[in-house]
């Protein structure tokens, strides 16, 4: 029975190691931390977000860096397998707005748990509180066992390594799997936040913190003023910028200097150009006695109101009977069109996932097996591929881990056989 050595007790980790028993070989998986799934437990709000029923064609365009090395991981495993792989094992799953996928009891650790389970059924060995140091190589080349920093090692017929990136480094994911690439040769793209928070230059939100925007509007424009990015939803304004759902889909589509990048927030999507003029004559036609504060008050709360005509240069104690058509120009421009400019994305410390990795062009993707390193398989976030928030992320974790899984238990009973 050949032996198999997976780094990284996380989505990735796990499922590789359950896919690498089932396919018959004898696994250990080594964790660094106390406790599996550490960073399941966070996820979705503590509700985990296990995947997303969205169709092929629309998983695929949440995933933001190199999709077409995804296919045969999800063609593997895709989110009705996964689905049905854990209610099979006892966890009910609902699917809510978007598409996203919940366990019904709202509690992340149901999935992990189910995890645990069955890797305990098919005699997984597990070490916790191991930190695994380095990759062991064979005399012809290929991964031969790990050594961990307490200098034991553990040798193997093949190696796993899912460990993760640098997001949540309260989970201990440090990236400890990319300096175990480097050292066996492997490329790497430097480590950058993804689906975080936004600082903008613009401090007229700061005041506003803890605001939250419904059925905004999002845009962003790229240097030749070309938008590339338009998403209605709800917007977060905070002491730094903005945050909240369209502005961490925004920050996972910016460039990697994504400084100066103007955006705009339509604060009244649902009107066109001219019916909103038609609303503004239509309230200052009304309340034509009335400061401009208090007609703002009828369009957006208090304080925005006030940044607006801010923005505006005009009086909040200007008496609507006042306001020139000019005026009345600017308060609708500044409506449709609140300017933002990006003056960096928050710390990893804050960001959902990283973005960055093992290149994807080091890898096979129809094994996950390295190109550079026989028997060495890589999986989950250490690899570059990310995608937009909604379940999206660990999908691909579980995926490329089963693939990882399957493909090196294959791979040596396979050689074993022939042997």
């Amino acid at each position: 029975m050949s032996e198999i050595i997976v780094v990284g007790g996380g989505a990735a980790g796990m499922m590789a190691a359950v896919c690498a028993a089932r396919g018959g070989a004898r696994v250990t998986l080594i964790e660094r931390n106390e406790k599996l799934g550490k960073k399941i437990y966070i996820t979705g709000k503590g509700r985990c977000n296990v995947t997303n029923a969205a169709s092929e064609d629309g998983f695929m365009r949440a995933i933001q860096r190199n999709p077409r090395f995804c296919y045969a991981a999800l063609s593997n495993l895709n989110s009705a397998q996964l689905m049905a792989f854990f209610e099979e094992r006892g966890v009910p799953l609902k699917v809510e707005r978007g598409e996203r996928v919940f366990p019904a009891s709202d509690h992340a650790s149901d999935i992990t748990r189910a995890l645990e389970r069955e890797m305990a059924r098919l005699h997984v060995n597990v070490y916790l509180n191991t930190r695994v140091r380095e990759i062991m190589l064979g005399e012809d080349g290929a991964a031969a066992g790990v050594a961990t920093e307490t200098g034991r090692m553990y040798r193997a017929d093949a190696v796993i390594v899912a460990t993760g990136g640098q997001s949540y480094p309260s989970t201990d994911s440090t990236g400890d799997g990319w300096a175990m690439a480097e050292a066996t040769g492997h490329r790497t793209k430097p480590p950058l936040p993804a689906l975080t928070s936004i600082e903008t230059e613009e401090t007229w939100p700061w005041p506003l913190s803890g605001l939250t925007l419904k059925n905004v509007a999002l845009s962003a424009f790229n240097a030749k003023g070309k938008r590339f990015y338009c998403e209605q939803g709800e917007l977060l304004l905070t002491h730094f910028g903005i945050s909240g759902p369209l502005a961490l889909t925004l920050s996972s589509m910016l460039p990697e200097e994504p400084a100066g990048v103007r955006m705009e927030i339509n604060l009244k999507p649902a009107l066109d150009e001219a019916a909103l003029d038609r609303r503004l004559v239509r309230d200052l036609t009304e309340l034509s006695r009335k400061q401009l504060a208090t007609v703002m008050d009828g369009l957006e709360p208090h304080a925005l109101g006030l940044a607006v005509l801010e923005l505006a240069r005009l009086s909040p104690a200007l008496p609507a009977n006042a306001l020139t058509q000019e005026g009345r120009r600017s308060i609708a421009r500044l409506l449709r069109a609140m300017p933002l400019t990006v003056k960096r994305l928050r710390g990893l410390e804050e960001a959902i996932v990283t973005r960055g990795g093992v290149v994807t062009a080091d890898i096979n993707p129809s094994t996950m097996e390295s190109k550079r390193v026989p028997r060495l398989y890589f999986a989950g976030e250490t690899i570059d591929i990310d995608a937009l928030t909604g379940g999206f992320n660990l999908q691909l974790a579980f995926s490329t881990g089963a693939l990882a899984g399957k493909c090196a238990a294959e791979e040596q009973i396979g050689g074993s056989a022939d042997e």
